[in-house]
């Protein structure tokens, strides 16, 4: 009889952290998120584009990445769109990967 090993589900902790650990995986999104933590306001994309050696539309891919996971948030001033960090989800961002990583 053969026996079959039962897979152990992800808990919420764990998924968080890969989410995390996905949206911090380029160094662009790191450059973004470090820039945008280290100021007092929010930036404009085309403020972004211009110290980056990159595209409009990389750029948007790795803003999008980093908005889905919840670290950033957006402001449309049309035609323009601001970002900063989404305080809130930062400050718990730190927090879980701080304490699974110590746990």
């Amino acid at each position: 009889m053969v026996q079959t090993l039962k897979k152990a589900p992800f808990d919420t902790e764990i998924e968080g952290v890969a989410r995390l650990m996905k949206a911090m995986s380029h160094p662009v999104r790191v450059y973004i998120l470090k820039k945008l933590s280290q100021m007092d306001s929010c930036c404009y994309s085309g403020d972004l584009v211009e110290e980056l050696p990159i595209g409009r539309s990389t750029l948007s891919q790795h803003l999008k990445e980093l908005k889905y996971a919840g670290l950033i948030q957006g402001e449309v001033e049309p035609p323009f769109i601001k970002y900063c960090i989404n305080p809130d989800n930062w400050e718990k961002a730190q927090k879980l990967i701080k304490g699974f990583f110590q746990g």
